[in-house]
């Protein structure tokens, strides 16, 4: 029922200054921008996922983004992309994700997984009438996200939230220096999940965002060009990767670049 990622969520101070920073790092142009119920938003559209910049602005919802900053900018939110949407609810329900109910939005209808079901992470589910425009596009650019990290204190329950009750296909659970790592299939991207039993509140927490790029190199050079702070290229944990850090210009949000493996995964 969850085809993929539609859209991921980053708080920011300044809109406008987000916004840039995003452009410059995905090598995409804002492809939208709006205001609605007090949310000042910047939406930047790639292959597989949307990017949403937000700020507050004037209106009932701009206490909840300031309250959103008040632990510093970054990414604040996950939204699944869904084929039947009610179906997804009715299992989301059936699974005790206690849903919200559903919110139809014009071209869009969505819903929120309460946040004590998943474990303090704000995760929803969207539906769209007719998919996104693509942000245009500059010389190395991003192509998509390759995937996103989630860190949790509690392996098993996050190997229960993201395969049995979201229905994500888990493609690897290995140990990797003492550390538990799964990775679960979303469309043709990963929800990485982290086990870091340091984490001493109990509750998830979004880590990061990894890119895919067509050449690290050329990637990397365009970054550094625009005077952004990026680790040299080396060899990714993956076989056959090729990925670098960029350590400056996200919004808070640790970011990899990855060149992926042209072998079948």
């Amino acid at each position: 029922m969850i085809i993929g990622f539609d859209h991921v969520v980053i708080a920011v101070h300044d809109l406008e200054a987000g916004a840039a920073q995003y452009e410059t790092l995905l090598g995409r142009l804002v492809v939208d921008r709006h205001s609605h119920d007090g949310i000042d938003v910047a939406r930047i559209s790639l292959d597989n996922i949307a990017v949403e910049l937000i700020a507050p602005g004037d209106g009932p919802s701009a206490d909840r983004v300031r309250a959103a900053l008040e632990d510093g900018e970054g990414l604040k939110s996950l939204v699944f992309a869904a084929r039947d949407l009610p179906s997804l609810h009715r299992r989301a329900e059936r699974v005790d994700l206690a849903p919200e109910a559903i919110a139809e939005r014009g071209a869009y209808s969505v819903f929120r997984f309460a946040m004590q079901r998943t474990h303090g992470l704000r995760l929803m589910a969207l539906a769209r009438e007719t998919p996104s425009e693509n942000s245009p596009g500059s010389t190395h650019g991003v192509l998509g996200l390759d995937h996103i990290v989630v860190r949790t204190p509690d392996a098993e329950r996050a190997a229960a939230l993201y395969g049995a009750r979201l229905g994500l296909d888990m493609r690897l659970d290995r140990e990797v220096a003492n550390r538990r790592l799964m990775f679960f299939r979303c469309g043709d991207a990963i929800v990485e999940v982290l086990h870091d039993p340091a984490i001493d509140n109990g509750r998830d927490c979004f880590w990061g965002l990894s890119w895919r790029v067509a050449n690290a190199d050329e990637t990397r050079a365009r970054l550094a060009h625009a005077g952004l702070d990026v680790c040299d290229v080396r060899t990714g944990l993956k076989p056959g990767t090729r990925v670098f850090t960029v350590r400056n210009g996200t919004c808070g949000v640790p970011t990899l670049m990855i060149e992926p493996s042209t072998k079948p995964d």
